[in-house]
């Protein structure tokens, strides 16, 4: 069975209540249980993490060896500016989707750029929890293929 790492960053855990006009009304902990069923329908098995401090993602990213197939990551801010979180995963060699609720390229100018997507597979932006859906189907369509 494949096995998905699912990563939240830095405020995620305030979604629900943090700006629902940009982020949605959801919680993470929802979130989770829509992503956590459609791993079940898809038959891979998913599991989560969510932290505000870049070096807890880090272990996070190097623990995920030889435990995870794949990686589904929302770094939130720290996809503008973390090399650290960028070299875990381009080290850890495990294919590596990044996602974010918002489209980053519709809002402001310092969003637009990501460290993080150079070392990942794909980039899923803008469908709010739907973007988690699509690279988890992604990771469907794709588990085998080599990154």
């Amino acid at each position: 069975m494949t096995k998905v790492l699912v990563l939240h960053g830095p405020n995620l855990n305030l979604l629900g209540q943090r700006e629902p006009e940009i982020y949605g009304y959801m919680t993470l902990d929802q979130i989770n249980e829509e992503i956590a069923s459609l791993g079940n329908q898809l038959g891979i098995e998913v599991s989560f993490a969510q932290s505000n401090r870049e070096g807890v993602l880090i272990e996070k990213i190097h623990q995920a060896v030889g435990a995870y197939d794949w990686i589904i990551f929302n770094p939130g801010a720290f996809s503008h500016y973390s090399y650290a979180l960028r070299d875990a995963l381009a080290a850890v060699e495990i294919p590596t989707i990044e996602v974010h609720l918002s489209n980053i390229q519709a809002r402001e100018e310092f969003r637009h750029k990501s460290v993080i997507a150079p070392v990942c597979v794909g980039q899923i932006s803008g469908f709010g929890v739907r973007s988690y859906l699509l690279a988890l189907y992604a990771v469907f369509e794709m588990r085998g293929a080599e990154k």
